[in-house]
């Protein structure tokens, strides 16, 4: 194949995977949406479990292979719950923030989670901690001070919230990664929903209230909507290079900032979007960078 075949290829490759990147957020978004709007009656554990024990309905098909499956191969299941209990308290956290703060604050807070997936992978995964590691860390914090502005004003719980549920989200990817050596993505996916409800069950009985049937619809709608979000996600990712992916991210900040103004008529401040720009343009730098670092590796094997 000639270079020019190659290239072509590529950037057909991420014209679909941004496509499907571009859809992945007006889904998430509409997650957000009726999350925001549940939370508004309804307990944050509670429709937390909810969210992910609905869920297991729609992943019914994986978990049953799984079941079938259980003693022809071996499985990682600390691992698998290590990564749910992880997940769960991220989960929580998400939950209570999208509560009681506006969208979009919640949004732009929640791109330091690949920053902190980056660091985690020089520390946990034995991966090297370069320079620009350390200081797309310390340009996402400053991105989140932006919005926070202590001393400024008084820090929203819901905020704090926020950004302390990042390094559990970081957790769940990168443990999620470890998990891709040997695990189908479907079995990650199905495996980590069953552990997330089964560590929010207790926490959820203890304030539970028996939904109502409008109530339940939502909480149908938001689950689907998750389970298929995960899944335009994964297929963005296998279409296209994780630089040409990062900046469609910040889309997101766009349409939840549109979804809290004509929804719950919210209107974030000029400091959300500065500090959330801040952060997502560290998150498109380090992505940038492990992308060149990645390929000058391949090409000096190949050497």
């Amino acid at each position: 194949m000639s270079r020019l075949s190659v290239i072509f290829a590529a950037s057909s490759g991420n014209a679909k995977g941004i496509a499907w990147m571009f859809l992945t957020g007006l889904i998430f978004v509409g997650v957000t949406g009726v999350v925001r709007h549940l939370g508004s009656n309804m307990h944050p554990i509670q429709l937390a479990f909810l969210r992910y024990a609905i869920a297991l309905i729609f992943l019914t098909p994986i978990l049953w292979r799984e079941i079938r499956s259980y003693r022809n191969r071996p499985r990682r299941y600390g691992l698998h719950a290590a990564r749910g209990l992880m997940h769960a308290f991220g989960v929580m956290l998400w939950f209570y923030a999208m509560a009681h703060i506006p969208v979009a604050e919640v949004t732009a807070l929640g791109f330091t989670a690949p920053i902190f997936a980056t660091l985690g992978a020089a520390l946990f995964l034995g991966e090297r901690l370069y320079l620009r590691r350390i200081s797309a860390v310390l340009i996402a914090f400053a991105g989140a001070i932006v919005i926070l502005r202590p001393g400024l004003q008084v820090i929203e719980l819901g905020a704090i919230a926020q950004l302390v549920a990042a390094p559990f989200f970081a957790a769940s990817l990168l443990i999620g990664k470890k998990l891709t050596e040997t695990e189908h993505n479907g079995t990650i996916v199905a495996v980590m929903g069953v552990f997330v409800t089964l560590t929010l069950f207790p926490p959820a009985m203890y304030f539970w209230r028996t939904p109502t049937g409008e109530e339940m619809i939502w909480l149908f709608a938001v689950a689907g909507l998750a389970t298929v979000g995960h899944m335009t996600m994964t297929q963005a990712f296998r279409c296209a290079e994780v630089t040409a992916l990062q900046p469609i991210s910040f889309l997101q900040l766009v349409w939840a900032t549109i979804l809290g103004f004509y929804a719950f008529a919210e209107e974030p401040d000029i400091w959300t979007w500065v500090g959330g720009g801040i952060i997502v343009t560290s998150a498109t730098y380090i992505a940038h960078r492990e992308a060149r670092a990645k390929k000058r590796a391949s090409s000096e094997v190949g050497a």
